[in-house]
């Protein structure tokens, strides 16, 4: 559990970026090692890119948003900067090619590695001796490295179990304390009052923000009643066993063609076998645990929360309720106490740490929360000139936003103006959800 909530976004200088560039190198690093060698060409998710990609990916990420576009400096390599350079995000696993071409002949790791190293001495090079420091292409280069480390752990979910070492990889990931004993019961929706939500980031405040957190601006928010707890693997089960994938009113069109496509009958995280219903955790599958939050896609999510007659919340409904203030003036506060940071490979219990003001639990870690909203940008965007395609190739109506953090989600980013998004029929990220009225 992250004992000591961060700040909104904490200062740079040259000694405090090199020391968090390295931290993230080792992280990096140790999460690849997970894996075993024979697995480092493999799609473990088919709309996304073979692992290779990715190793090679962060290091040219960094030179490219850092070096090139920040420093004006030139390639560290010109080829394999391009071919790691962008990731991709299908509609389909037919669309699903890299960007660089369908019969990519992808290098060794060693080769990997080797220029991974090589762009590694120069980032460390600049941030030791550059005349200057450009602290958006800086912090770019740093929070994309975590982000894409909680993408490698939920890809790594999908891997046979002879392709994983468990190792000592959590003394490297993160602090896994354990959590502070659950409080979970069978308890009443809980009332969030009328109030005003802060969404975004004030660029006059923080040092660096993501294009889609500005600018920073006051919703209202009508009073609404929200489930104390996210829902868990036993609250779905009961959706599934009364036929929920089967009744087409609870699904949008595009849910239903999921549905229909993928042969999709429960969640892409549980496992039915002989055994009964099983949990796919990270190196071992599991007796499903029913006190821990159902991880889903949005399509699902919003199909139980119409078999309950409710629905998802809303993007400020997520802010008021969990940093709003019970006096109803709008609340900025720094992230609570909660499971993330590289706490741990799979969620714990829900209502293992304090609730909001308003008495609902696990708002911030134990999974990302779906909202209804999609993602789009607030008023006065503009394109960040470190990372300009960041937020702006997404804005199509076919993503939506997500509010919180996972166990995977880097310190560094559990900030209230912080957005995640992904598509609504995408199963495989560490989200879960809640529903209000």
């Amino acid at each position: 559990m992250s004992a000591h909530p961060p700040l909104a976004v904490a200062p740079l200088d040259r000694v405090s970026a090199a020391a968090w560039y390295l931290r993230n190198r080792a992280r990096s690093r140790a999460i690849f090692d997970l894996i075993e060698p024979s697995a480092y060409y493999s799609r473990p998710i088919a709309l996304r890119n073979p692992i290779v990609f990715y190793e090679g990916h962060l290091p040219a990420f960094s030179v490219i948003a850092f070096l090139r576009r920040g420093l004006g400096c030139p390639p560290v390599d010109e080829r394999l900067e391009a071919l790691f350079a962008r990731g991709i995000d299908p509609d389909s696993v037919d669309a699903a090619v890299p960007r660089s071409g369908a019969s990519t002949l992808w290098p060794s790791r060693d080769a990997v590695l080797a220029f991974a190293a090589r762009c590694d001495e120069a980032i460390l090079d600049a941030l030791e001796h550059s005349p200057e420091l450009p602290l958006d292409g800086l912090y770019t280069a740093l929070e994309h490295e975590a982000m894409h480390q909680e993408t490698l752990l939920y890809m790594w979910h999908r891997l046979p179990y002879d392709q994983k070492r468990t190792g000592s990889a959590l003394g490297v990931l993160g602090s896994a304390s354990g959590s502070a004993g659950s409080r979970f019961a069978v308890r009443d929706p809980v009332r969030v009052p009328a109030g005003d939500a802060v969404l975004g980031a004030d660029r006059a405040v923080v040092p660096f923000g993501w294009d889609n957190e500005f600018e920073a601006h006051r919703v209202h928010v009508p009073a609404f009643e929200i489930d104390a707890f996210p829902v868990t693997n036993g609250d779905y089960l009961e959706f599934v066993e009364a036929g929920g994938y089967s009744q087409r009113d609870l699904w949008s069109d595009e849910g239903w063609r999921w549905l229909d496509s993928e042969y999709v009958q429960y969640p892409s995280f549980w496992i039915l076998d002989d055994a009964g219903w099983r949990w796919r955790g990270m190196f071992e599958t599991v007796p499903l645990p029913l006190d821990t939050p159902v991880y889903v896609s949005q399509a699902e999510a919003s199909a139980y929360a119409r078999w309950k007659g409710r629905r998802l919340m809303t993007e400020p409904e997520f802010h008021r309720a969990a940093y709003g203030s019970r006096d109803g003036v709008a609340a900025t506060a720094q992230a609570p106490e909660g499971f993330y940071d590289f706490a741990g490979f799979d969620p714990v219990p829900v209502g293992a740490f304090p609730p909001s003001p308003f008495g609902a639990f696990d708002l911030v870690g134990n999974g990302w929360e779906w909202t209804s909203t999609v993602f789009a940008p607030f008023g006065g965007f503009v394109p960040m000139a470190s990372y300009p395609e960041y937020s702006a190739d997404f804005f199509d109506r076919q993503h939506y936003v997500l509010k919180g953090a996972s166990p995977a989600t880097a310190r560094e980013l559990v900030r209230p103006s912080f957005r995640n998004w992904f598509r609504a029929n995408y199963p495989y990220v560490y989200a879960k959800f809640r529903t209000v009225r």
